[in-house]
């Protein structure tokens, strides 16, 4: 939604400016130097780009206009997930875990958290990690190198899109340079005509060099930015899950892991203590 207010904003901001100073439209609307800009940079990101990266690349843009940040309900439930995990385990044992955590699907604690369920990667980051809990008797700190690692891959499969984003953003103003010469190079065919004529395609080359930079600074740059910032909330979602395991690996009693997992989130997002205990309450309630 903001996205698109911001596409809208940059648009109107620019275009509004040009026609308050009486700037023919018709003139900007150049859609060879569309085609020489856009595919140029189009075909540079294939060749700079693996087949995994371009993958990403069309998977994140494809939710850029979406937004799937973490809210407070989602830490929410991701916590009362994790407290009943923990009390299970300190009741019944690690291995009372085994039967959740190869068939998630049908477990009676994960079946009643579907955001859980239904997010591949999250719900797989839990069990993996879960399972080398239950199979390896793991030193917190051993845990928590292992849980790092595992973040750092996952983290890099979005950022790497994003920086490639911004790197053919950075790429565009330097291929509107050359729409620019291309057009000036087609002007001096007209060497002989009028001013007025040679004006008309002297300014058609140059709009090269202004969609370049605008496309650059107002459209891709920011879309990049966006995808950093998209991949950056993810990691602090799956820090958030780690510092509850590592706390409880280390012995720490489930009330205390609970709450060193809460400080971890995000102060806007973050539920508070009150908030937490209410809902464990009515969790085990329902149970």
């Amino acid at each position: 939604m903001f996205v698109l207010i911001g596409i809208c904003v940059v648009a109107g901001a620019v275009v509004g400016g040009y026609l308050m100073e009486h700037g023919n439209m018709s003139v900007l609307w150049q859609p060879a130097e569309f085609v020489i800009i856009l595919g140029a940079a189009a075909g540079a990101l294939v060749i700079s780009s693996p087949k995994s990266v371009l993958k990403g690349i069309a998977s994140s843009l494809s939710k850029v206009f979406s937004s799937d940040a973490a809210t407070k309900e989602d830490y929410m439930e991701l916590l009362i997930l994790l407290n009943q995990v923990f009390w299970k385990t300190r009741k019944e044992g690690l291995l009372a875990l085994e039967a959740d955590v190869d068939n998630p699907m049908s477990s009676e604690i994960f079946k009643n958290y579907p955001k859980i369920i239904s997010n591949p990667q999250t719900l797989g980051f839990i069990c993996d990690n879960l399972r080398i809990m239950i199979s390896a008797s793991m030193p917190a700190h051993e845990l928590e190198s292992l849980l790092d690692t595992d973040i750092e891959a996952l983290n890099h499969s979005k950022i790497v899109p994003a920086q490639s984003v911004a790197k053919m953003a950075d790429g565009l103003p330097g291929l509107g340079i050359v729409a620019c010469v291309l057009g000036v190079v087609l002007t001096m065919q007209f060497i002989a005509e009028p001013p007025e004529v040679l004006g008309q395609h002297i300014g058609a080359a140059l709009v090269g060099t202004f969609l370049g930079v605008l496309a650059c600074y107002g459209f891709v740059g920011p879309i990049g930015t966006n995808l950093e910032h998209k991949a950056k909330e993810k990691e602090i979602y799956f820090n958030v899950i780690k510092s509850a395991l590592v706390s409880f690996q280390g012995g720490v009693a489930p009330q205390i892991t609970i709450e060193t997992a809460r400080r971890t989130i995000p102060a806007d997002e973050r539920p508070t203590f009150a908030e937490v205990e209410e809902a464990i309450k009515k969790s085990k309630t329902k149970g």
